[in-house]
């Protein structure tokens, strides 16, 4: 069973009987189904990858009085879908009136590319889970105690899942577990040796900054280590690992710097909930750029290849 990013419910009424279209979508593609009074009478189903990943869903079943019923289902747009029926041939019922229900165009792009595999993401789900569920608890944990002893909760936990791991078959910890268990004991440790919250918001940056000088490291000596752990974590099969650490040695020293304005011009309330919530949006957005620098690496040297053979 593939890990649910989103599922959209869209119920309307055919001669009166109640219907919805559910439509799911996960790491494999997107699923949908149409239930009629209850009952699921169709299904259809797209590939997360690929042209047939663009397609909108049909699903069609003939209603008791012997009407045709189809729904189309699809997104309007990167975040949301609709669907429109009709009986008939004739329009019944739009989710969204007025909406077009077609794949993105700006997403097109990106979900043909042959250098995509979203069967990686699904690979990793558990280890992602995990990061997520560590940055939640951090929250958790600093909301009702206090910074310094989320910190050393968080470590605790670290080194339980590297004891975990050991026994169980599921990666837990991913293509950086060693690494990213340092950093949570580094954080512990600074944690406990300046023991206030000021000490405890610097270490975001102390750590980011270690983190992007490491990553740095690698990248200038071809990214054979923790670029090549953060490859594991991507879909692309055209990526440069070298390229890949630098950048991420880079993104690591902006959001260091960040995360420090945050921390001494703002209260501690506001920090807490740009570094649970705000700083992974903005690292996020952020690291499609390093994606494109190092995927160009790849293609570039790809080309240069091509032009040896020619030659």
């Amino acid at each position: 069973m593939n890990l649910t990013l989103a599922r959209y419910r869209r119920p309307f009424l055919a001669h009166g009987l109640p219907c919805e279209a559910i439509v799911r979508a996960d790491f494999a593609g997107m699923h949908s189904e149409l239930a009629v009074d209850g009952t699921v009478v169709a299904r259809d189903s797209t590939p997360a990858t690929g042209a047939e990943s663009t397609r909108n869903h049909q699903l069609a079943a003939t209603l008791p009085d012997g009407t045709l019923l189809q729904v189309e289902a699809g997104y309007i747009n990167w975040v949301n879908v609709g669907i429109a029926v009709r009986e008939d041939g004739t329009l019944l019922h739009e989710s969204h009136p007025g909406r077009r229900i077609a794949y993105p165009a700006s997403a097109k792009k990106m979900v043909s590319d042959p250098n995509i595999d979203m069967s990686r993401y699904n690979a990793n789900k558990v280890p992602l889970l995990v990061d997520l569920a560590l940055g939640i608890l951090f929250y958790v944990i600093a909301k009702l105690t206090d910074l310094t002893t989320a910190a050393l909760a968080g470590a605790v936990i670290g080194l339980a899942l590297v004891v975990v791991q050991r026994f169980v078959k599921v990666d837990l910890l991913g293509g950086l577990a060693m690494f990213g268990v340092v950093m949570l004991l580094l954080s512990a440790a600074l944690a406990l040796i300046f023991q206030d919250d000021m000490a405890v918001k610097m270490r975001t940056t102390i750590l980011g900054v270690i983190s992007a000088v490491l990553f740095l490291g690698d990248g200038l000596l071809g990214g054979n280590r923790l670029g090549k752990g953060m490859v594991r974590y991507l879909p692309y099969t055209d990526i440069d690992p070298g390229r890949l650490a630098l950048g991420f040695g880079l993104l690591g020293l902006v959001m260091a710097g960040l995360n420090y304005a945050v921390a001494v011009y703002a209260s501690t309330d506001v920090w807490l909930f740009y570094s649970t919530f705000v700083d992974f949006v903005l690292g996020a957005a952020m690291m499609l750029l390093v994606f494109r620098y190092a995927r160009s690496g790849s293609s570039a040297r790809r080309h240069e290849t091509v032009s040896a053979i020619a030659k």
